[in-house]
């Protein structure tokens, strides 16, 4: 007598149930890590240009002409304002040939005082800090 071998239908079923039920919980929350993660070059890099900014106003006095800005993946810089004693550099998302961080804008001026506003969907900007979270924590 032989037996019949193998997985039956509910089985199967039962499985790729399961592997939905995980990648419905998977897939979120690695959207929200990628986004997380492209964050850290408009903050790394809007920090490094902070640095600049300060380094040439020590040889030059003034802020106004200064080196604020430079080209990233996900964010463009540009200064939005640089006066002899004050300067404002923004990093503005999807403006770099990615898409991907379209409503997301970071700034930081010449007292360090740090701003994100966020308009993409879910996510929350924070007036005192560089949001890294959709709750707007920073």
């Amino acid at each position: 007598m032989s037996t019949a071998r193998g997985f039956t239908l509910i089985e199967v079923m039962i499985v790729v149930l399961i592997v939905s039920i995980l990648a419905a919980i998977a897939v979120p929350s690695y959207n929200d890590y990628i986004t997380r993660s492209k964050i850290t070059e408009a903050t790394a890099n809007l920090a490094g240009l902070r640095v600049k900014m300060e380094q040439f106003y020590q040889d030059n006095r003034t802020f106004a002409n200064g080196p604020c800005t430079t080209s990233g993946k996900y964010f463009s810089y540009s200064c939005v304002a640089a006066t002899s004693t004050a300067y404002t550099i923004q990093a503005l998302g999807g403006t770099s040939g990615d898409s991907t961080m379209t409503g997301f804008t970071y700034t930081v001026d010449q007292d360090n005082n740090k701003t994100s506003t966020i308009t993409k969907s879910g996510w929350t900007g924070n007036a005192t800090c560089w949001a890294i979270r959709k709750d707007g924590s920073c």
